[in-house]
């Protein structure tokens, strides 16, 4: 089993994860050894703190160890292919963590590999970020059916990801992102489709104020994903007035948590007071990661 995108998980495997990741970060000491001698090979093409660190510390605090290497360090920087790679390191390990510029590029991982891969940022998707995000939902409200989370910004790879894991637990989701930067076509139908067993509310909408209003949680992430640097000017310039500031939140309900997967750009998509402020909970979110990261890897190796 791969872990390419959030619907290479059933529904009630998604459960499982999130319940999991729970009992994990209850009593991290009984999952000690659980992957003893297992190693995990990590392929980052581009930069990574929280995705990097947090699935080696996950390894290491699971008993087993981790490899991280990259395309200067590798025959892939030679000219190799990813499909040839991953046939030796598929041999050499007992899981591939890759960080990827394009998603066929994990697509090709994925095909010529004979161990789990796991994706960790693609184009596309960042399937690893959000099942923490619903955790962390879970954790501050006991519940994730029926809860009311706006999304504020770029319709990215979280931004997918997040329409499609709400979609499968029964939270309600709104996007506001300016013309011409909404999540993709085939996301939201992907995310429509499965509302229609879960009951979730999908909502694609170009007004951020229309979006806070009545939500429980704010999310937003950065205007400029890697990748996308040689628009950052026209970028900066389509989001003005999708930050997330005091103004926004107080169109909020009263109770609402703040969201963010960092990096944080301060000052352009959230202000100092939002993210620093009493009801961010952002740096819970950054936690989760390892130990959502625990729970995934004990589902494809354990």
């Amino acid at each position: 089993m791969d872990l390419l995108s959030m619907t290479d998980l059933s529904i009630k495997e998604l459960e499982s994860i999130i319940r999991e990741t729970g009992r994990i970060k209850a009593r991290p000491e009984d999952y000690k050894d659980r992957l003893k001698g297992k190693i995990l090979v990590m392929l980052f093409e581009g930069p990574s703190t929280r995705t990097r660190v947090s699935f080696e510390t996950a390894m290491i605090q699971l008993g087993g160890n981790a490899i991280d290497i990259n395309e200067s360090m590798t025959q892939l920087g030679r000219g190799e292919t990813m499909g040839d790679s991953a046939r030796v390191l598929s041999r050499y390990s007992d899981c591939i963590l890759a960080r990827v510029k394009r998603h066929e590029t994990l697509m090709e991982l994925a095909r010529n590999s004979e161990v789990p891969v796991i994706n960790g940022l693609s184009d596309l998707e960042h399937p690893c970020q959000v099942i923490s995000d619903l955790f962390t939902i879970h954790e501050v409200r006991g519940r994730l059916k029926g809860i009311d989370l706006a999304y504020i910004g770029d319709g990215n790879n979280v931004c997918n990801s997040l329409l499609l894991g709400c979609s499968m637990v029964g939270i309600n989701i709104k996007v506001a992102s300016p013309e011409g930067y909404e999540p993709a076509k085939n996301f939201v139908k992907k995310a429509l489709d499965i509302s229609k067993e879960t009951g979730s509310r999908i909502e694609i909408v170009n007004d951020p104020r229309e979006a806070a209003k009545g939500a429980s949680f704010l999310y937003t992430d950065v205007w400029v994903s890697m990748g996308d640097e040689s628009e950052e000017e026209e970028r900066l310039k389509a989001f003005r007035g999708y930050q997330l500031n005091r103004e926004i939140v107080k169109l909020a309900n009263s109770d609402c948590k703040i969201m963010h997967c960092l990096p944080a750009h301060r000052g352009l998509e959230i202000t100092d007071e939002v993210i620093d402020g009493r009801d961010s909970i952002v740096w819970d979110q950054a936690e989760n990661r390892l130990h959502a990261q625990k729970a995934i890897l004990l589902r494809l190796l354990g």
